[in-house]
Order: structure tokens, then sequence, then C-alpha cells
């Protein structure tokens, strides 16, 4: 009897990295970072709940260069996490599974959820 090798499984060295194989990889990577995102607003809100001196702490930590930069990721992670679920819903109605198809709305996932969160800030974080 002889033993034959096995035959190995692909993996990611084999894979050509389509924009579709890294936007699902970021879907999930969001949906995991909101859920960390919302434990910031869970904070606030017991804060704000607990009285003036604490939400000032919050506020004064949420504030600062790196609370804003915080909050501009989980922002982007909101927004791309459901641009995503959008899209993931049309597919649902097997429309634009092409494959030319399936990039442009990846792509679309991708530049729309920057550009929504840059509109989202400048019109009530920057401009407020």
């Amino acid at each position: 009897m002889t033993v034959r090798s096995r035959p190995l499984s692909p993996h990611l060295q084999i894979y050509r990295w389509t924009i579709t194989m890294a936007m699902s990889i970021v879907h999930r990577a969001t949906g995991i970072a909101n859920y960390a995102g919302t434990v910031l607003l869970v904070v606030w809100l017991g804060a704000a709940a607990s009285g003036q001196e604490a939400l000032n702490v919050v506020n004064d930590i949420y504030g600062s260069w790196f609370g804003q930069l915080v909050l501009f990721g989980f922002t982007w992670s909101l927004i791309h996490h459901m641009l995503g679920g959008i899209r993931h819903f049309i597919w649902d109605f097997i429309i634009g599974m092409e494959p030319g198809q399936r990039e442009a709305l990846a792509w679309a996932n991708l530049i729309a959820s920057i550009v929504l969160t840059l509109l989202v800030w400048t019109v009530f974080v920057w401009m407020a």
C-alpha cells in the first residue's frame, strides 16, 4: 500500500487579492470595531447620567486629538459597515453579481464611506 500525499489547501499566498476579498475582511473588522465604538457611546451616556462633572471629563477625553481620531474612525466604521450591509442586501436579490459589477460595488462602498464620513464630520463637527 502506498501513501499518497494529500493536496494542500490554497491559501492567501496563492490567491490574487481582489477588492471584494479586502472589503469582506474590512466588513468583518468594522463589525467588531462597532462593538468597541458602542462602548464609547455607553461611557458617554453613563457620564451624562452621572452628572456634569463626569460628563466634562469624558468630553475632555473625547475632545482631545486622540479622542477625535478614535471618534472619526468609529464614524467611518459605522458608515462603511452600513454601506457593506446595503451591498450585501443588493446581492441578496442577485443584482450586481457579474464580475465587473461586484468590483464596482465594492469600490463604491469604500469611496462612499470615506466621502460620507468626511461630509458628516464637516457638517456636524468641523462647522458646528
